[in-house]
């Protein structure tokens, strides 16, 4: 029988010379994700997303953009128990131009649609990218000239 794990997170984009790109990190194992973690105590799912952008971006100038939450799960193996992990995703926009790394990820990148989805190996994540990456072109052409930073 399968433990169950709930993490949340944000998927994390800046505004770079009227280009969006969106915040990769890469995990110890090697996969490349956003910024996510555990549920802890009662938070709710998105303060814990807020909590893990701060923790593991080292960001603390963003917000979360209302009107987007997607999940993925998996189930993986941890000290011979089997943990079945669902992941709840929000759509985050970062007003600073940097992130700093955090000791629980190798590498951290900012990358442009195109080159965010060829990066992502998880088939959930790379799914959820395409989706938001939808929603905030939705919000731009429907909100144009009122919302710079979603275009």
């Amino acid at each position: 029988m399968a433990v169950e794990a709930v993490s949340a997170g944000a998927i994390l984009f800046r505004d770079t010379r009227g280009r969006r790109e969106y915040l990769l990190l890469k995990s110890r194992p090697g996969d490349w994700e956003f910024p996510k973690g555990g549920v802890e105590g009662d938070e709710e799912l998105q303060q814990t997303a807020i909590r893990e952008v701060k923790e593991e971006a080292g960001i603390a100038d963003f917000r979360l953009i209302d009107g987007f939450r997607e999940d993925y799960d998996y189930v993986f193996e941890a000290n011979g128990t089997t943990i079945h992990k669902t992941v709840h995703l929000f759509i985050a926009h970062s007003f600073e131009a940097s992130a700093e790394l955090s000791t629980e990820h190798r590498d951290l990148q900012w990358r442009d649609y195109e080159q965010a989805i060829n990066t992502i190996t998880q088939d959930g994540p790379r799914d959820i990218l395409e989706q938001a990456h939808d929603f905030l072109d939705h919000l731009a052409a429907k909100n144009e000239g009122q919302h710079k930073y979603l275009k």
